[in-house]
């Protein structure tokens, strides 16, 4: 299926966009494509969608749940019991929200973890994204429940094969002070074997730190270099707590870091040493992480937070500028993922968001980038494509108010 998208704006110029299946086929002026679906792109820009490199997809269910906590408390006491009650349809239903909140702020691909894997990927067939899943592994050092979560991954790998290329498979341990020591070194080897990416939260806290200094005499990177597990296949989420040494062992071995920045401010867990990764060269993308840690799953908030927070810690205005958090939350992360997608360019995945010039918080429209960074909103986007794929046009997305039902009904059962 064609699709030409007629007189948009890219880079500020007045073009044609044709997409050619699931890829932009050609950008130019006057294309004529007499078999394509024409969308009207007057008034509208064209740039690439959002990638979110780190979330927890159904904790849609626990937006405003349990707020103002600290991270382990927050954690031990309040997510995990309830996590336990939480079925594959529960994750579905949870998933399905966090899809529609996604499209409806213009990201089209997620790189999540979280239990019952078949809920999410079922959600995200549906909806028409693009993900990275992962099912979380965690162990606590029991042997039997490491042969569970293990028997369980090898299972996932092969059942993740019935769906569409749109939905990755990756192998998600939570963190080290969840996982053993053996369990970490097995999934190395498994990722390793099958060529998966894994997914895991690094150097969140202090105690973190703090606890795997007393128990090996390492400090967190450190460690997991020392038992095998870093590679350019690692997406790294948080790395807040992390000195020069370790930074420059993240760029020595390729690791794809997340930045979380709002995550990290609502549950103080510390600052990100931006401009320390950046002159190191690690590729740097940006997650929400779960509504429960956020609130929201927008890529546009999470834009300007982590732009303002660098000026903030560094006390410096220059520092993280507007197009490098714009590629911060798109291209970057879509090189973590292995994907050609986060530009608008002949030959890469179509994916893509068309923003209404018209709407007010992108007037008088000086810079389209800076706008979307600093004032941007949801309301700003008009058409979501994803795969080739309207997803959400004249910002309404099919189903919408079925999905919003359903899980408004959460809020009686806890």
């Amino acid at each position: 299926m064609k699709m030409l998208i007629k007189d948009v704006q890219l880079n500020e110029v007045t073009t044609d966009v044709l997409i050619d299946g699931n890829h932009f086929k050609s950008i130019g002026i006057k294309l004529n494509e007499s078999d394509a679906k024409v969308l009207d792109g007057r008034g509208l820009a064209i740039l690439p969608s959002f990638v979110n490199m780190h979330t927890h997809a159904a904790m849609t269910l626990m937006r405003s749940y349990a707020d103002d906590l600290n991270l382990h408390d927050w954690l031990t006491n309040h997510i995990w019991p309830m996590e336990a009650t939480l079925d594959e349809e529960d994750i579905y239903h949870g998933s399905r929200l966090a899809c529609l909140e996604m499209i409806k702020s213009g990201t089209t691909c997620f790189n999540d973890m979280y239990w019952h894997f078949h809920g999410t990927a079922r959600a995200v067939e549906e909806m028409g994204m693009r993900a990275m899943l992962s099912s979380v592994f965690i162990d606590f050092n029991d042997a039997s429940k490491a042969r569970e979560q293990r028997n369980l991954t090898e299972r996932l790998l092969e059942e993740s094969k019935q769906y569409s290329d749109r939905i990755g498979f990756a192998l998600g341990p939570h963190s080290i002070y969840t996982v053993s020591k053996e369990s970490l070194k097995w999934i190395g080897n498994f990722a390793e074997k099958n060529g998966l990416p894994i997914h895991i939260h690094i150097s969140e806290t202090q105690k973190e730190v703090d606890d795997c200094l007393s128990h090996y005499g390492l400090r967190p990177v450190q460690w997991l270099k020392k038992i095998g597990l870093l590679g350019s296949n690692v997406i790294a989420a948080h790395m807040i707590h992390v000195t020069d040494e370790e930074i420059g062992i993240l760029a020595q071995y390729g690791v794809q870091v997340v930045h979380n920045p709002v995550s990290n401010m609502k549950l103080a867990s510390g600052s990100f040493p931006f401009c320390k990764m950046e002159s190191k060269g690690v590729n740097v993308s940006l997650g929400t992480d779960g509504c429960s840690s956020n609130n929201n799953l927008s890529m546009m908030e999470e834009m300007k937070f982590a732009a303002l927070h660098a000026k903030l810690i560094h006390n410096n205005p220059t520092i993280l500028p507007a197009h490098s958090a714009f590629e911060m939350a798109t291209i970057n992360g879509a090189h973590a993922l292995g994907l050609d997608c986060g530009r608008i360019a002949e030959g890469a995945l179509a994916d893509c968001i068309l923003v209404n010039l018209e709407n007010h918080r992108l007037v008088p429209g000086y810079r389209l980038k800076d706008d979307m960074v600093y004032s941007a909103d949801s309301s700003c986007i008009d058409t979501v494509i994803c795969n080739g794929k309207v997803l959400m046009q004249g910002g309404y997305i099919e189903g919408e108010k079925a999905i919003i039902a359903e899980a408004r009904k959460y809020k009686k059962r806890f």
